[in-house]
């Protein structure tokens, strides 16, 4: 494989220092790109548009043709590991992912297939190998997966939810049911994202999407527990180069301490906690990405550059910033948003003098 050149969120990530502040986005492969919706409109069902490398390649590449933005992410979806375990997984435009039967049962539980990436989600490995191999080392390439407690969500749950009812209720009651459901899972997790590395994945994100709805004491159980798992779990060095791992739970600006002990390399934070302040929290400890509101890209240009400096400001002088958004960009994005942004936080990040690195 080619050497990286241009390697800004490694180095942020590593918290060494940069010669700007690296930027990605969240679902930057999604539906506001307009070549986007031409390919998915072609493979006509999402799932299959997820299972043909070559189109998986291709939307991943779209942005990074696009914008001069510093890292591609796979395009995938947290939700192919249950159902590589053996539930039925169906997407609707309207209602969004659902699975054809949830997990009612112990014997459901025990009965679900432990996968193997490389036999179980084969087309997801050779979309890895595609991209790297198209990159040809402009950018890293980011592997991910959802977490633990968030897949278990929507397994019991049987997709998207409101309240919640389901999968709080298996909580209490029979934690250690869920708890049976969440060791499948973070080995699950752990294998797949190994096997993401082994492909070609430079870096991995856990994407903790409902780790927020939880208690203090639940959360450090049930979501934060099998997240340190799975990191402990991680290859981290392959063939030399250090794995950036990036932990994000979506509402979790109240245990920055606790994520930050977890063994990762970076946290994601959403837009309710200040980038300034969470980092006077974690210290040195670990890197931070993000945190622009998804809803700033609606904005007039001049808003939308103005909210992302103040962001990259706020962070201050020190190594260890990755640009994102505080979640997913929103599919009525306007692509010259996203323009202006990029260039935005290229510009601010190069005004800040470069630190020694703590490492």
């Amino acid at each position: 494989m080619p050497a990286l050149k241009n390697d800004r969120v490694i180095r942020a990530l590593l918290r060494r220092p940069a010669d700007t502040t690296p930027i990605w986005i969240m679902r930057q492969a999604g539906r506001y790109l307009p070549e986007y919706r031409k390919v998915r409109e072609s493979a006509k069902d999402f799932l299959k548009l997820c299972k043909t490398p070559e189109l998986a390649a291709e939307v991943t590449l779209q942005p990074v043709r696009r914008y001069p933005l510093d890292a591609a992410i796979v395009f995938s979806d947290i939700l192919l590991i249950p159902e590589a375990m053996g539930l039925k997984l169906k997407f609707t435009d309207n209602a969004g992912p659902s699975f054809e039967r949830a997990i009612t049962s112990e014997a459901q539980i025990n009965s679900l297939h432990e996968p193997i990436t490389e036999k179980d989600m084969p087309w997801l490995l050779q979309s890895i190998a595609w991209v790297r191999r198209e990159l040809d080392g402009k950018v890293p390439l980011i592997g991910f997966a959802g977490s633990p407690w968030t897949l278990a969500v929507y397994m019991i749950e049987g997709g998207v939810s409101r309240g919640f009812r389901k999968i709080k209720t298996l909580m209490y009651q029979r934690p250690d049911l869920l708890k049976v459901l969440l060791n499948k899972l973070t080995s699950a997790v752990t294998e797949c994202l190994n096997s993401q590395i082994k492909a070609g994945a430079q870096c991995v994100m856990l994407f903790d999407s409902w780790g927020g709805i939880l208690p203090t004491t639940h959360y450090l159980d049930f979501s934060l527990t099998p997240m340190k798992k799975i990191v402990a779990g991680l290859v981290r060095e392959y063939r030399n180069s250090r794995v950036p791992c990036i932990l994000f739970t979506k509402g979790g600006g109240g245990w920055l301490e606790a994520m930050a002990n977890s063994g990762c390399d970076a946290l994601n934070l959403d837009w309710t906690t200040s980038i300034g302040t969470a980092r006077k929290r974690v210290g040195r400890r670990v890197a931070l990405q993000g945190n622009l509101d998804p809803d700033v890209l609606t904005a007039p240009d001049h808003v939308v550059a103005a909210e992302a400096r103040k962001i990259v400001h706020d962070f201050g002088e020190h190594p260890g910033h990755v640009f994102n958004l505080g979640h997913g960009i929103h599919p009525s994005t306007h692509p010259e948003k996203v323009s202006i942004l990029v260039e935005a936080v290229h510009e601010a990040g190069r005004k800040k003098t470069p630190q020694p690195s703590p490492l």
